[in-house]
Protein backbone atom coordinates (compact mmCIF):
# COMPACT_ATOMS: atom_id res chain seq x y z
CA UNK A 1 0.00 0.00 0.00
CA UNK A 2 1.43 3.23 -1.32
CA UNK A 3 1.63 6.21 1.50
CA UNK A 4 0.45 9.36 0.33
CA UNK A 5 2.56 12.02 -0.08
CA UNK A 6 3.27 14.77 2.95
CA UNK A 7 2.76 17.53 1.82
CA UNK A 8 -0.58 16.59 0.38
CA UNK A 9 -2.10 15.65 3.40
CA UNK A 10 -0.28 18.87 4.69
CA UNK A 11 -1.80 20.94 2.37
CA UNK A 12 -4.95 19.55 2.77
CA UNK A 13 -4.76 19.61 6.58
CA UNK A 14 -4.33 23.68 5.95
CA UNK A 15 -7.12 23.49 4.28
CA UNK A 16 -9.26 21.95 6.39
CA UNK A 17 -8.15 23.99 9.06
CA UNK A 18 -8.73 27.36 7.73
CA UNK A 19 -12.08 26.28 6.20
CA UNK A 20 -13.07 25.36 9.89
CA UNK A 21 -11.66 28.59 11.30
CA UNK A 22 -13.59 30.82 8.58
CA UNK A 23 -16.76 28.70 9.69
CA UNK A 24 -16.31 29.17 13.21
CA UNK A 25 -14.23 32.50 14.40
CA UNK A 26 -12.72 35.48 12.78
CA UNK A 27 -9.06 35.08 11.49
CA UNK A 28 -7.15 37.72 13.41
CA UNK A 29 -4.12 39.27 11.05
CA UNK A 30 -0.74 40.20 13.06
CA UNK A 31 -1.61 43.52 12.23
CA UNK A 32 -5.25 43.58 13.62
CA UNK A 33 -4.30 42.34 17.27
CA UNK A 34 -2.18 45.13 17.26
CA UNK A 35 -4.61 47.71 16.38
CA UNK A 36 -6.80 45.78 18.72
CA UNK A 37 -3.87 46.02 21.52
CA UNK A 38 -3.86 50.23 20.77
CA UNK A 39 -7.22 50.41 22.05
CA UNK A 40 -7.28 47.35 24.60
CA UNK A 41 -4.50 47.05 26.22
CA UNK A 42 -4.45 48.35 29.40
CA UNK A 43 -0.77 49.61 30.29
CA UNK A 44 -1.33 51.95 27.07
CA UNK A 45 -4.49 53.11 28.79
CA UNK A 46 -2.44 53.77 31.93
CA UNK A 47 -0.08 56.00 29.46
CA UNK A 48 -2.27 57.45 28.20
CA UNK A 49 -3.80 58.33 31.12
CA UNK A 50 -0.13 59.52 32.15
CA UNK A 51 0.16 61.55 29.58
CA UNK A 52 -2.83 63.26 30.59
CA UNK A 53 -1.67 63.83 33.63
CA UNK A 54 1.30 65.28 32.59
CA UNK A 55 -0.83 68.17 30.44
CA UNK A 56 -2.66 68.75 33.43
CA UNK A 57 0.66 69.41 35.38
CA UNK A 58 1.67 71.38 32.77
CA UNK A 59 -1.60 73.44 32.90
CA UNK A 60 -1.26 73.95 36.65
CA UNK A 61 2.18 75.09 36.45
CA UNK A 62 0.99 78.15 33.95
CA UNK A 63 -1.81 78.88 36.41
CA UNK A 64 0.59 80.01 39.39
CA UNK A 65 1.11 83.11 36.89
CA UNK A 66 -2.69 83.92 37.21
CA UNK A 67 -3.55 86.51 39.92
CA UNK A 68 -4.99 84.44 43.22
CA UNK A 69 -7.74 86.12 45.56
CA UNK A 70 -8.65 85.28 49.12
CA UNK A 71 -11.26 85.92 51.54
CA UNK A 72 -10.74 85.78 55.08
CA UNK A 73 -12.63 86.74 57.60
CA UNK A 74 -12.18 86.18 61.20
CA UNK A 75 -14.27 87.49 64.81
CA UNK A 76 -12.65 87.70 68.02
CA UNK A 77 -13.57 88.34 71.25
CA UNK A 78 -11.30 88.75 73.98
CA UNK A 79 -12.03 88.35 77.76
CA UNK A 80 -8.13 90.40 78.72
CA UNK A 81 -7.92 93.35 76.40
CA UNK A 82 -4.09 93.61 74.94
CA UNK A 83 -1.83 95.71 77.21
CA UNK A 84 0.87 98.18 76.32
CA UNK A 85 3.29 100.26 78.35
CA UNK A 86 3.13 103.80 77.85
CA UNK A 87 5.75 106.07 79.46
CA UNK A 88 4.51 108.75 82.10
CA UNK A 89 5.78 111.38 80.48
CA UNK A 90 3.93 111.40 77.51
CA UNK A 91 0.89 111.97 79.31
CA UNK A 92 2.69 114.04 82.20
CA UNK A 93 5.72 116.11 81.17
CA UNK A 94 6.59 116.87 84.57
CA UNK A 95 7.14 112.81 85.39
CA UNK A 96 10.43 110.86 85.11
CA UNK A 97 11.41 109.17 82.07
CA UNK A 98 12.17 106.03 82.33
CA UNK A 99 8.82 104.83 84.41
CA UNK A 100 5.80 103.41 82.39
CA UNK A 101 2.24 102.22 83.04
CA UNK A 102 0.70 99.88 81.90
CA UNK A 103 -2.47 100.44 79.97
CA UNK A 104 -5.54 98.46 78.04
CA UNK A 105 -6.46 99.37 74.30
CA UNK A 106 -9.47 98.46 72.16
CA UNK A 107 -12.69 97.04 72.57
CA UNK A 108 -13.60 93.80 73.25
CA UNK A 109 -15.46 92.45 70.01
CA UNK A 110 -13.06 92.95 66.66
CA UNK A 111 -14.33 91.67 62.95
CA UNK A 112 -11.98 91.78 60.52
CA UNK A 113 -13.28 90.36 56.31
CA UNK A 114 -10.93 91.35 53.44
CA UNK A 115 -10.17 89.93 49.99
CA UNK A 116 -6.68 89.94 49.62
CA UNK A 117 -4.64 89.61 45.87
CA UNK A 118 -1.88 88.02 44.72
CA UNK A 119 0.10 88.20 41.66
CA UNK A 120 3.67 86.86 41.16
CA UNK A 121 5.26 89.38 38.60
CA UNK A 122 8.56 87.85 38.41
CA UNK A 123 9.11 84.43 40.15
CA UNK A 124 12.19 81.90 38.69
CA UNK A 125 10.48 79.16 40.68
CA UNK A 126 7.46 79.70 39.05
CA UNK A 127 9.16 80.33 35.51
CA UNK A 128 11.12 77.13 35.40
CA UNK A 129 8.82 75.38 36.57
CA UNK A 130 6.77 75.75 33.77
CA UNK A 131 9.62 74.75 31.03
CA UNK A 132 10.27 72.02 33.58
CA UNK A 133 6.58 70.18 33.11
CA UNK A 134 6.83 71.00 29.02
CA UNK A 135 10.12 68.95 28.89
CA UNK A 136 8.04 66.65 31.38
CA UNK A 137 4.99 66.45 28.91
CA UNK A 138 7.17 65.24 25.89
CA UNK A 139 8.92 62.89 27.98
CA UNK A 140 5.36 60.96 28.68
CA UNK A 141 4.89 61.19 25.43
CA UNK A 142 7.57 59.05 24.30
CA UNK A 143 7.08 56.80 26.99
CA UNK A 144 4.05 56.45 25.57
CA UNK A 145 5.90 55.43 22.50
CA UNK A 146 8.14 53.28 24.50
CA UNK A 147 4.63 51.31 25.54
CA UNK A 148 3.67 51.06 22.23
CA UNK A 149 7.08 49.51 20.93
CA UNK A 150 6.94 47.09 23.59
CA UNK A 151 3.51 45.71 22.90
CA UNK A 152 4.16 45.57 18.75
CA UNK A 153 7.06 43.64 20.15
CA UNK A 154 5.08 41.38 22.52
CA UNK A 155 2.41 41.34 19.85
CA UNK A 156 4.37 40.05 16.93
CA UNK A 157 6.81 37.57 19.01
CA UNK A 158 3.67 35.95 20.58
CA UNK A 159 1.88 35.61 16.86
CA UNK A 160 5.09 33.97 15.64
CA UNK A 161 5.31 31.68 18.13
CA UNK A 162 1.29 30.60 18.02
CA UNK A 163 2.28 30.03 13.92
CA UNK A 164 5.04 27.96 14.43
CA UNK A 165 2.81 25.63 17.13
CA UNK A 166 0.23 26.03 14.64
CA UNK A 167 2.24 24.08 12.07
CA UNK A 168 4.09 21.72 13.90
CA UNK A 169 0.22 20.42 14.84
CA UNK A 170 -0.11 20.50 11.39
CA UNK A 171 2.96 18.10 10.22
CA UNK A 172 2.47 16.15 13.37
CA UNK A 173 -1.14 15.76 12.02
CA UNK A 174 0.23 14.86 8.44
CA UNK A 175 2.95 12.61 10.44
CA UNK A 176 0.36 10.95 12.82
CA UNK A 177 -1.83 9.88 9.04
CA UNK A 178 1.59 8.71 7.62
CA UNK A 179 2.41 6.60 11.18
CA UNK A 180 -1.32 4.99 11.72
CA UNK A 181 -1.41 3.86 7.62
CA UNK A 182 2.29 2.22 8.42
CA UNK A 183 0.71 0.82 11.32
CA UNK A 184 -2.04 -1.28 9.10
CA UNK A 185 0.04 -1.73 6.58
CA UNK A 186 2.91 -3.46 9.43
CA UNK A 187 -0.26 -4.86 11.21
CA UNK A 188 -1.32 -6.51 7.88
CA UNK A 189 1.78 -8.06 7.26
CA UNK A 190 2.35 -9.56 10.32
CA UNK A 191 -0.82 -11.55 9.61
CA UNK A 192 0.70 -12.67 6.64
CA UNK A 193 3.97 -13.62 9.16
CA UNK A 194 5.79 -11.12 6.56
CA UNK A 195 6.52 -9.30 9.94
CA UNK A 196 7.82 -9.37 12.53
CA UNK A 197 5.63 -8.43 15.94
CA UNK A 198 8.32 -6.41 17.49
CA UNK A 199 8.49 -4.35 14.03
CA UNK A 200 4.63 -3.60 14.72
CA UNK A 201 5.07 -2.81 18.29
CA UNK A 202 7.62 0.18 16.99
CA UNK A 203 5.32 1.75 14.98
CA UNK A 204 2.93 1.94 17.58
CA UNK A 205 5.27 3.44 19.64
CA UNK A 206 6.06 5.90 17.39
CA UNK A 207 2.07 6.63 16.86
CA UNK A 208 1.63 7.03 21.10
CA UNK A 209 4.48 9.28 20.78
CA UNK A 210 3.39 11.84 18.21
CA UNK A 211 -0.28 11.67 19.75
CA UNK A 212 1.54 12.89 23.20
CA UNK A 213 3.56 15.34 21.42
CA UNK A 214 0.19 16.38 19.45
CA UNK A 215 -1.41 17.40 22.68
CA UNK A 216 1.72 18.72 23.87
CA UNK A 217 1.83 21.40 21.87
CA UNK A 218 -1.61 21.97 21.41
CA UNK A 219 -1.59 23.03 25.21
CA UNK A 220 1.29 25.62 24.25
CA UNK A 221 -0.54 26.41 21.35
CA UNK A 222 -3.74 27.44 23.65
CA UNK A 223 -1.38 28.75 25.96
CA UNK A 224 0.07 31.39 23.64
CA UNK A 225 -3.20 32.22 22.39
CA UNK A 226 -4.22 33.25 25.46
CA UNK A 227 -1.03 34.94 26.18
CA UNK A 228 -2.08 37.12 22.90
CA UNK A 229 -5.26 37.66 23.83
CA UNK A 230 -4.03 38.95 27.08
CA UNK A 231 -1.40 41.21 25.21
CA UNK A 232 -3.92 42.32 22.97
CA UNK A 233 -6.53 43.66 26.10
CA UNK A 234 -9.33 40.91 25.16
CA UNK A 235 -11.17 38.31 27.64
CA UNK A 236 -9.26 34.88 27.47
CA UNK A 237 -12.50 33.38 26.61
CA UNK A 238 -12.70 35.10 23.31
CA UNK A 239 -12.53 32.62 20.07
CA UNK A 240 -9.01 33.69 18.58
CA UNK A 241 -7.61 32.24 15.38
CA UNK A 242 -4.41 33.29 13.70
CA UNK A 243 -3.67 33.42 10.40
CA UNK A 244 -2.03 30.05 9.68
CA UNK A 245 0.27 31.52 6.65
CA UNK A 246 3.70 32.48 7.82
CA UNK A 247 4.58 36.17 5.61
CA UNK A 248 7.99 35.40 4.90
CA UNK A 249 10.05 38.11 3.56
CA UNK A 250 13.79 38.74 2.28
CA UNK A 251 15.75 40.83 3.82
CA UNK A 252 14.40 44.88 4.25
CA UNK A 253 16.76 47.73 4.60
CA UNK A 254 16.11 49.94 7.21
CA UNK A 255 17.04 53.63 7.66
CA UNK A 256 18.92 53.93 10.73
CA UNK A 257 16.80 56.15 13.09
CA UNK A 258 17.11 57.51 16.51
CA UNK A 259 15.84 54.94 18.97
CA UNK A 260 13.09 55.64 21.78
CA UNK A 261 15.50 54.80 24.14
CA UNK A 262 18.01 57.56 23.08
CA UNK A 263 15.43 60.32 22.68
CA UNK A 264 14.03 59.34 26.04
CA UNK A 265 17.73 59.75 27.65
CA UNK A 266 18.55 63.08 25.71
CA UNK A 267 14.96 64.23 26.93
CA UNK A 268 16.09 63.26 30.61
CA UNK A 269 18.70 65.41 29.95
CA UNK A 270 16.91 68.62 28.87
CA UNK A 271 15.03 67.76 31.85
CA UNK A 272 17.85 67.78 34.06
CA UNK A 273 19.05 71.00 32.73
CA UNK A 274 15.70 72.67 33.19
CA UNK A 275 15.58 71.71 36.86
CA UNK A 276 19.31 72.65 37.49
CA UNK A 277 18.62 76.40 35.97
CA UNK A 278 15.30 77.05 38.13
CA UNK A 279 17.08 76.14 40.93
CA UNK A 280 20.27 78.37 40.05
CA UNK A 281 18.06 81.55 39.18
CA UNK A 282 16.16 80.60 42.84
CA UNK A 283 19.49 80.84 44.57
CA UNK A 284 20.31 83.99 43.08
CA UNK A 285 17.23 86.16 41.71
CA UNK A 286 14.70 87.64 44.10
CA UNK A 287 10.65 87.02 42.98
CA UNK A 288 8.51 89.78 43.00
CA UNK A 289 4.64 90.27 43.65
CA UNK A 290 1.63 92.64 43.19
CA UNK A 291 -0.05 92.12 46.46
CA UNK A 292 -3.40 94.46 47.67
CA UNK A 293 -6.18 93.96 50.25
CA UNK A 294 -9.64 95.76 50.26
CA UNK A 295 -11.80 94.76 53.33
CA UNK A 296 -13.24 95.90 56.67
CA UNK A 297 -12.46 96.04 60.29
CA UNK A 298 -14.83 96.57 62.73
CA UNK A 299 -15.25 97.10 66.79
CA UNK A 300 -17.60 95.91 69.46
CA UNK A 301 -18.37 97.33 72.60
CA UNK A 302 -21.41 96.23 74.60
CA UNK A 303 -20.48 97.73 78.13
CA UNK A 304 -21.64 100.72 79.94
CA UNK A 305 -22.67 103.71 79.25
CA UNK A 306 -23.12 102.44 75.28
CA UNK A 307 -23.13 99.86 73.16
CA UNK A 308 -21.69 100.63 69.66
CA UNK A 309 -20.57 98.67 67.06
CA UNK A 310 -18.31 100.33 64.04
CA UNK A 311 -17.03 99.37 60.79
CA UNK A 312 -13.68 101.28 59.49
CA UNK A 313 -12.78 100.00 55.53
CA UNK A 314 -8.92 99.19 55.18
CA UNK A 315 -7.30 98.32 51.74
CA UNK A 316 -3.89 98.76 50.19
CA UNK A 317 -2.13 97.76 46.92
CA UNK A 318 1.78 97.36 46.80
CA UNK A 319 4.71 95.22 45.28
CA UNK A 320 6.57 92.72 47.33
CA UNK A 321 9.97 91.51 46.95
CA UNK A 322 11.74 88.89 48.09
CA UNK A 323 15.28 87.41 47.70
CA UNK A 324 16.90 84.82 48.87
CA UNK A 325 20.24 85.54 51.69
CA UNK A 326 20.68 81.88 52.92
CA UNK A 327 18.50 78.71 53.00
CA UNK A 328 20.76 76.44 54.78
CA UNK A 329 22.69 74.96 51.73
CA UNK A 330 19.48 73.35 51.22
CA UNK A 331 19.41 74.72 47.52
CA UNK A 332 23.44 74.33 47.06
CA UNK A 333 23.08 70.85 47.79
CA UNK A 334 20.11 70.46 45.63
CA UNK A 335 22.51 71.66 42.50
CA UNK A 336 25.13 69.30 43.12
CA UNK A 337 22.84 66.40 43.11
CA UNK A 338 21.05 67.36 39.94
CA UNK A 339 24.80 67.78 38.28
CA UNK A 340 25.20 64.51 39.28
CA UNK A 341 22.43 63.38 38.04
CA UNK A 342 23.53 64.68 34.63
CA UNK A 343 26.46 62.97 34.56
CA UNK A 344 25.11 59.54 35.20
CA UNK A 345 22.39 60.91 32.26
CA UNK A 346 25.68 61.65 30.03
CA UNK A 347 27.09 58.36 30.65
CA UNK A 348 24.24 56.33 30.04
CA UNK A 349 23.68 57.81 26.79
CA UNK A 350 27.03 57.22 25.93
CA UNK A 351 26.57 53.65 27.14
CA UNK A 352 22.97 53.06 25.22
CA UNK A 353 24.75 54.34 21.93
CA UNK A 354 27.75 51.63 22.40
CA UNK A 355 25.01 49.07 22.92
CA UNK A 356 22.15 49.81 20.31
CA UNK A 357 25.47 50.15 17.79
CA UNK A 358 26.20 46.57 18.83
CA UNK A 359 23.11 45.53 19.09
CA UNK A 360 22.31 46.23 15.34
CA UNK A 361 25.40 44.15 14.24
CA UNK A 362 24.96 41.44 15.90
CA UNK A 363 21.06 41.62 14.87
CA UNK A 364 22.13 41.96 10.79
CA UNK A 365 24.33 39.05 12.04
CA UNK A 366 21.61 36.88 13.45
CA UNK A 367 19.18 37.90 10.36
CA UNK A 368 21.67 37.25 7.68
CA UNK A 369 22.56 33.76 9.05
CA UNK A 370 18.77 32.79 9.96
CA UNK A 371 18.33 33.44 6.00
CA UNK A 372 20.78 31.19 4.92
CA UNK A 373 19.33 28.80 6.97
CA UNK A 374 15.80 29.24 5.69
CA UNK A 375 17.16 28.41 2.43
CA UNK A 376 19.27 25.21 3.41
CA UNK A 377 16.36 23.90 5.69
CA UNK A 378 13.83 24.63 2.79
CA UNK A 379 16.33 22.33 0.77
CA UNK A 380 16.77 19.68 3.47
CA UNK A 381 12.93 19.15 3.92
CA UNK A 382 12.50 18.50 -0.17
CA UNK A 383 15.62 16.21 0.42
CA UNK A 384 14.07 14.36 3.52
CA UNK A 385 10.87 14.06 1.55
CA UNK A 386 12.64 12.20 -1.54
CA UNK A 387 14.62 10.07 0.87
CA UNK A 388 11.64 8.75 3.00
CA UNK A 389 9.29 8.37 0.05
CA UNK A 390 12.34 6.09 -1.36
CA UNK A 391 12.65 4.03 1.48
CA UNK A 392 8.99 3.32 2.06
CA UNK A 393 9.34 2.14 -1.95
CA UNK A 394 12.03 -0.07 -1.05
CA UNK A 395 10.52 -1.27 2.48
CA UNK A 396 7.95 -2.43 0.45
CA UNK A 397 9.93 -4.39 -2.27
CA UNK A 398 11.43 -5.62 1.01
CA UNK A 399 15.32 -4.00 0.70
CA UNK A 400 14.79 -1.53 3.21
CA UNK A 401 13.90 -2.30 6.87
CA UNK A 402 11.07 -0.77 9.31
CA UNK A 403 14.02 0.82 10.93
CA UNK A 404 15.47 2.64 7.96
CA UNK A 405 11.66 3.47 7.31
CA UNK A 406 11.52 5.55 11.03
CA UNK A 407 14.69 6.79 10.61
CA UNK A 408 13.98 8.73 7.61
CA UNK A 409 10.45 9.62 8.84
CA UNK A 410 12.10 11.21 12.38
CA UNK A 411 14.91 12.36 9.74
CA UNK A 412 12.03 14.08 7.78
CA UNK A 413 10.09 15.24 10.94
CA UNK A 414 13.31 16.99 11.95
CA UNK A 415 13.68 19.29 9.04
CA UNK A 416 9.81 20.35 9.13
CA UNK A 417 10.80 21.51 13.04
CA UNK A 418 13.89 23.51 11.86
CA UNK A 419 12.59 25.00 8.68
CA UNK A 420 9.45 25.93 10.96
CA UNK A 421 12.02 27.33 13.46
CA UNK A 422 14.29 29.09 11.40
CA UNK A 423 11.63 31.25 9.57
CA UNK A 424 9.91 31.87 13.00
CA UNK A 425 14.01 32.96 13.91
CA UNK A 426 14.41 35.32 10.93
CA UNK A 427 11.29 36.59 11.77
CA UNK A 428 11.98 37.53 14.85
CA UNK A 429 15.42 38.83 14.06
CA UNK A 430 14.16 40.65 11.51
CA UNK A 431 11.70 42.06 14.36
CA UNK A 432 14.97 43.20 16.52
CA UNK A 433 16.91 45.14 13.53
CA UNK A 434 13.75 46.70 13.23
CA UNK A 435 13.77 48.26 16.95
CA UNK A 436 16.66 48.55 17.38
CA UNK A 437 16.86 51.18 14.27
CA UNK A 438 14.26 52.72 15.25
CA UNK A 439 11.62 51.92 12.64
CA UNK A 440 9.41 49.88 15.04
CA UNK A 441 5.88 51.33 15.62
CA UNK A 442 2.27 50.26 16.14
CA UNK A 443 1.41 51.97 12.78
CA UNK A 444 4.01 50.08 10.62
Amino acid sequence: MKLANIHKHYVALLLIIGGLQSAHAQTWSLQQCIDTAQVHNKNLQITRNNIAIGEQREKEAKANLIPKITANADYKYFTNLPYQLLPLNALNPAAPEGEYRAAQFGVPHNINANLQLSMPLYNPQVYGAIQTTKIASELTDLQYQKTEEQIYFEISNLYYNAQILHHQLAFIDSNLINAKRLLKNMQLLNEQLLAKGTDVSKVKLQVSQLTTQKETIKSKYEQVLNALKFAMGISIEHNLQIEPNIQYQNTNEYTPASTLDIRIIKTQNRLLWSELNTLNKSRYLPSLNLVGMYGTTGFGYNGEPSSFLDFYPIGFAGIQLTYPLFNGTVTKRKVLQKTLELRNNELQFGMLTEQNNMQVENAKQQREITKKTVETTTEQIQLAQTIYEQTLLQQKQGTASLTDVLLTDNALREAQQTYLTTVIDYLKADLELKKLTGNISLNN
